[in-house]
């Protein structure tokens, strides 16, 4: 999935991605897409590791951009998000995010994200569900 134009628009004004440090990455899939973030003074809690919150951002953003990928012109925005987080991330870790979109919908998505630190070890498991608005043209 290419998030290249989508990456353009996140880094055109501060918000919470770039706030966070999140990193957008474009796959070979058309139905993944992956984001990294690294485990700092913006996002961990005050006992060094990653914010459980930052977590589940990272996996709606991700979802958003997805989203954005597939509907040019569409305004996406997610609904619910629901995670478990499994591991602890220390600071200095980097995580990475997999998003798989399991239902594309015309006003719907759903996708999987799996949130794994530098080892390749499970730390979150979310599911995103987004409202794609069809926006007047």
């Amino acid at each position: 999935m290419d998030v290249e134009r989508i990456k353009d628009i996140i880094n055109a004004k501060p918000n919470l991605s770039t706030a966070l440090g999140m990193e957008f990455l474009s796959t070979p899939e058309d139905d993944t897409c992956m984001a990294r973030m690294k485990v700092d003074e913006r996002n961990r809690q005050p006992f060094g590791f990653l914010s459980g919150g930052a977590s589940l951002a990272l996996a709606e953003n991700v979802a958003g951009v997805g989203s954005s990928a597939l509907c040019p012109g569409c305004a996406c925005v997610g609904i619910e998000v629901s995670g478990s987080h499994v591991k602890a991330v220390s600071e200095g870790d980097t995580v990475t995010a997999f998003a798989h979109l399991l239902h594309k919908g015309s006003s719907l998505h759903v996708w999987q994200v799996d949130i794994k630190n530098m080892a390749g070890e499970l730390i979150s498991n979310v599911r995103v569900t987004n409202y794609i608005i069809k926006t007047k043209t």
